[in-house]
């Protein structure tokens, strides 16, 4: 069974609905992401990360980076462990009340414009082909993919803290959860 390693992004310079649409990391990102770099090189052989995957937000970009150069591999940038999408109709003032109205519902209550039913199976299919890797995503699509894996429908089913590390395997064809990674003391908001 191959290794996969959910990496939430280390601490932006700025959050969602600032004026920097795509923040990279601030200097505690910077240290959470050599931290995060340290701990997967620090798993024993025959399962740690051989290949990096980033969504393409600088700050996903700029965590990944450090774990790339350790492996001597260049981060694959793959937009399907990206930021959940939005509703279209949405401007950027309205994105930061949606998110958090989203926050506290259910995958089923947030469909609209847009599947997220899909968007979670693209991201699990996107995660159960891969071997041995590293993988640089976000709060929410992290989420996407336990709730998938635990069966539950609310969009938060636990909430990653920065660098936090979840675990899973896949064996080609499904993946199964082994832990979650450290849950933040405080809200994503």
């Amino acid at each position: 069974m191959a290794r996969l390693y959910l990496i939430r992004h280390g601490r932006p310079s700025a959050t969602w609905g600032g004026h920097d649409d795509d923040p990279g990391l601030d200097e505690a990102g910077d240290a959470q992401a050599r931290l995060a770099r340290d701990w997967l090189l620090s798993r024993p052989e025959g399962h740690r990360p051989r290949l990096v995957v980033s969504s393409p937000l600088r700050r996903c970009r700029e965590t990944a980076q450090p774990t790339a150069e350790a492996l001597g591999v260049t981060a694959e940038i793959d937009a399907a462990v990206g930021e959940i999408p939005t509703p279209k109709a949405l401007t950027a003032e309205q994105r930061g009340p949606w998110l958090r109205e989203a926050f506290g519902g259910t995958w089923k209550a947030i469909q609209g414009d847009f599947d997220y039913d899909v968007w979670r199976g693209e991201i699990a299919a996107s995660l159960v082909a891969r071997g041995d890797t590293a993988v640089f995503s976000h709060y929410v699509a992290i989420n996407a993919v336990v709730s998938k894996l635990l069966g539950v429908d609310e969009v938060l089913a636990f909430r990653p803290d920065h660098c936090s590390i979840t675990v899973l395997e896949t064996d080609g064809k499904t993946l199964t959860l082994i832990e979650k990674g450290a849950e933040a003391a405080t809200s994503v908001l």
